[in-house]
């Protein structure tokens, strides 16, 4: 029964599983290091999902999709840095806001654009290849599955230490997280606390449309109404989890992606699909649940000591 489970094409699912969840994550936490609660990430990457998709059918190509679907990521995230940098607004009811505004509109526009309901295939949509780096995908066991991968799988593998680069070593990425964490010391030094959350944001949405570009281009060749289906408030305890450090958001990030793998599994296996599809959300809170336990401790231990 363990052999059957864990094998290597469990392995090729949760990191197909994963990349959407951690491209998503990444732009939360930059969003994070900002100073800017970020939820709306569901919303992005469903829109990115639905525009890439129209993008690769327009053009039959996934390259204008991937564009497409960073356009969207964008476009969306621009109504949000408007509302919570600019206005000043809640960002947790405009979070929820753009969130359900995503999923109606994509819904909306499916059978207005397309002429179908639910799900849209079409053989002029073109998917993500799958690229082998030789050598490296020769490598018994990790090497098919992490280096024969799509190019935004790529993308996702190298942002990690890029942005870990870009954050601890840079002068720019000092800036950021001294707009999240000192604002005001921030603006007497003549950084712009608004430009930078700006610039944090329209990142996030950057990433989380390309997060939905891989989830429909790559994952599968295909655009299902809500087919984000909460991978985007899974990146937000991604965010959490992982203390808005690129290593920590990984690792929450391949935690969230095995679990989900673990449930297409032994839903294949026998096990309703109820329970299967609540596994990743299940293991989100037992993750949180730890978490904040142990804060708690580490909390009271301070308090102890001083």
């Amino acid at each position: 029964m363990f052999s059957q489970l864990f094998d290597s094409a469990l392995l090729d699912s949760a990191v197909r599983a994963m990349i959407p969840i951690l491209l998503a994550a990444l732009g939360g936490m930059i969003c994070e290091r900002a100073g800017v609660f970020q939820i709306a990430l569901e919303g992005m990457m469903l829109a990115g999902a639905f525009a890439a998709v129209g993008g690769s059918y327009l053009g039959e190509s996934w390259v204008l999709g991937v564009v497409f679907g960073i356009v969207a990521g964008v476009g969306i995230s621009l109504l949000l840095a408007f509302g919570t940098v600019s206005r000043r607004g809640d960002a947790i009811v405009l979070g929820i806001a753009i969130n359900l505004f995503a999923f109606g509109i994509t819904g909306f526009l499916l059978p207005q654009i397309f002429g179908v309901r639910g799900v849209f295939q079409h053989a002029r949509i073109d998917g993500l290849d799958r690229l082998a780096i030789p050598g490296l995908s020769e490598i018994p066991v990790i090497g098919p599955v992490l280096f024969t991968n799509t190019v935004t799988a790529y993308a996702a593998f190298l942002l990690v230490p890029g942005l870990w680069f870009f954050l601890f070593r840079t002068p720019i990425g000092l800036r950021l997280r001294g707009v999240g964490e000192r604002p005001v010391a921030a603006e007497t030094l003549g950084v712009s606390p608004t430009k930078y959350r700006y610039w944090a944001v329209i990142a996030s949405g950057a990433l989380s449309g390309l997060a939905g570009a891989q989830l429909a281009l790559g994952n599968v060749v295909q655009f299902a109404e809500n087919m984000s289906s909460g991978r985007g408030w899974v990146a937000v305890v991604a965010v959490m989890l992982g203390r808005a450090h690129p290593v920590g958001v990984l690792g929450a990030s391949v935690l969230f992606a095995f679990a989900e793998a673990l449930g297409f599994r032994l839903q294949g296996n026998g096990l309703p699909v109820q329970v299967t599809d609540a596994l990743p959300f299940v293991v989100t809170l037992i993750a949180l649940v730890v978490a904040r336990k142990r804060f708690a401790r580490l909390l009271d231990l301070t308090t102890a000591a001083g």
